[in-house]
């Protein structure tokens, strides 16, 4: 325990000791300490006259033992502590702090919620362990280039199915857009396409993995190479290039780092949100991300280097819903019927091509295509019955001879001869 007669300082206090004594005993002037110590004139002269009055404790800070004026009371902390160990079980400290300010009116700051928490064992620090990475630099113009990705993950927790969220974020302004499907694919690519580019636009290219959805690994057909296509293509990248939109895939999900950072932070902040909504179906997750992504993207998006946006409407000459569709040939059989997924359709008009080509759109319709022209068609239902190799065994079967048939005396007479014998006539 320190003696009354020992003051304790630190050191930029014992500095600041020295020069005022300097300027009291009149070896420097107040200009000068002030220089030193980086203060006003002003200021030094109150200091001077704290040290004539108190002494050496004149240079030390009034407030210094005392707590706060806007300490938070150990109520407010006890409330916090138990809202974040129940309610915002799970919660960061940074997400817990906007939380507790928009729900429970409690106005505090991340950095207090990280302390309390620790303190309480509800949190532990992370230390990040980063690579060398190469830097990449953003696109200069929103809508140059937008990263796109699919996030398999458990959204509703337990309170309902697994989703896939098809994501969307601009590389110079980092603006989201998504949408939770069942699965990843052609149709929920599509479908989310059309929706972003209903909303912003056609961007000028598109950046993602290399998913059999978004590129094709087949190899070129007899007709793809008569055609002159140097690569195969999926489907949703056949449907780009109608558009005008340049694909771009990357070859690690680094490349797509800022697509990936993005569902890191959904699968925090947004599971969270969703979980406090009570949210258990996919088509409420879609409404509630109709609401939470503008207000995301008012709060995290940028300023991109160019106030140009590249997004372009779609031209009047392409039908987006043409476009964007599952195209496949078929061979039209003699009868007029083509064959799909294990389904005959009949083309009720007479046509002289041999191959026409089926579209399956997204809102689960069927057109049957030739020259540009939509075909009549229907569904066959029953089929015709096959014959089993059994019946067509039974029908073609020869007749059974009867018992007093001439044929079986002759093979009864044979039978009963024995080899090198001869065969009477009488």
């Amino acid at each position: 325990m320190l003696r009354k007669d020992i003051i304790e300082m630190s050191v930029h206090e014992l500095k600041r000791l020295k020069v005022i004594q300097e300027v009291i005993g009149r070896h420097i002037t107040q200009k000068t300490a002030a220089e030193i110590m980086g203060l006003s004139e002003r200021q030094i002269r109150r200091v001077i006259k704290a040290v004539r009055e108190e002494g050496d404790r004149g240079v030390i800070h009034k407030g210094r033992g005392k707590q706060s004026n806007r300490k938070l009371s150990e109520k407010v902390r006890q409330k916090v502590i138990k809202l974040c160990g129940k309610k915002y079980e799970g919660f960061g400290p940074t997400l817990a702090s906007e939380k507790l300010d928009e729900i429970e009116g409690i106005e505090i700051s991340k950095e207090s919620v990280r302390k309390w928490l620790i303190e309480a064992g509800l949190w532990k620090r992370r230390r990040k362990v980063r690579g060398h990475k190469q830097w990449r630099v953003r696109k200069e113009c929103y809508g140059q280039m937008v990263q796109m990705d699919g996030s398999h993950h458990d959204w509703l927790e337990d309170r309902g199915p697994e989703l896939v969220l098809m994501g969307y974020i601009d590389d110079a302004t980092n603006n989201v857009f998504g949408r939770f499907y069942d699965y990843e694919g052609t149709f929920p690519a599509m479908d989310s396409f059309k929706r972003y580019a209903g909303i912003y636009g056609l961007p000028h290219s598109m950046y993602m993995d290399r998913h059999t959805t978004y590129k094709s690994n087949s190899k070129l057909t007899e007709q793809e190479i008569l055609e002159g296509i140097d690569k195969p293509m999926s489907q949703f990248e056949r449907a780009m290039k109608e558009l005008g939109v340049k694909v771009i895939h990357a070859y690690s999900p680094q490349a797509k780092g800022r697509v990936e950072r993005l569902f890191g932070v959904l699968q925090d902040r947004l599971i969270k949100e969703m979980r406090i909504k009570g949210i258990r179906t996919k088509e409420e997750a879609n409404s509630f991300l109709d609401e939470y992504l503008p207000v995301y993207n008012d709060k995290f998006a940028v300023k991109a280097a160019y106030d140009t946006n590249m997004h372009m409407e779609a031209p009047k000459a392409v039908d987006m819903n043409r476009t964007l569709s599952i195209r496949t040939e078929r061979t039209v059989k003699n009868d007029n019927t083509i064959a799909l997924k294990g389904t005959l359709f009949l083309i009720e008009e007479t046509i002289r091509v041999k191959r026409v080509v089926v579209e399956e759109r997204l809102d689960g319709s069927l057109h049957v295509i030739s020259n540009g022209r939509s075909l009549k068609y229907r569904e066959i239902t029953e089929r015709p019955k096959k014959i089993s190799t059994i019946d067509r065994r039974t029908r073609n079967k020869p007749p059974v001879p009867a018992k007093d048939h001439p044929w079986r005396r002759w093979q009864d007479c044979n039978s009963n001869t024995k080899r090198g014998d001869a065969v009477v006539n009488v």
